[in-house]
């Protein structure tokens, strides 16, 4: 437990690095025309964290709480992405990872097997929601990496 902590809280860090000294024309640059840019992939990641945050909390104060979903291609589409604030998402990403670390210090065995569920059915325990967490921001810095590699080739 004390690695997928120390992972969950070194996300920020990391999401930062794969920005950081990146041109406005890099971070905006789309590898395809349903392809997500490296600004709106943090606008994203920092939108998932909200409800991320949410949901987490939820399963450790209720008693196998509903959660939900949210249409991320809607999210984009509709919230207007491209005008978003990125350092604000960053900042804000910083913070709700930051919100989220003394409840993760001080976890008990019971509460890392506290669930909550999907509409659909499927139940999550705790420890596996933030595995989830921490993989979900994995998976997009690979994809930031796939989009440089783009950008360089397609400038090249």
């Amino acid at each position: 437990m004390e690695k997928l902590i120390e992972d969950y809280s070194q996300d920020y860090a990391l999401l930062r690095e794969a920005v950081e000294g990146l041109s406005e024309e890099e971070l905006r640059f789309q590898p395809g025309p349903d392809k997500w840019s490296i600004h709106q992939i943090v606008i994203h990641v920092t939108d998932d964290e909200i409800l991320s945050t949410h949901r987490l909390r939820k399963v450790l104060a209720e008693d196998e709480p509903l959660l939900l979903s949210f249409d991320q291609e809607a999210w984009t589409d509709n919230l207007g992405y491209g005008r978003l604030d990125r350092e604000q998402h960053l900042l804000l990403f910083q913070n709700l990872r930051a919100s989220m670390l003394p409840l993760l210090e001080n976890l008990t065995p019971k509460q890392l097997e506290r669930v909550g569920k999907y509409p659909d059915g499927m139940r999550y325990t705790f420890k596996e929601l933030l595995e989830l967490r921490v993989q979900h921001v994995r998976d997009h810095l690979a994809q930031i990496e796939r989009v440089k590699q783009v950008f360089r080739k397609d400038r090249g």
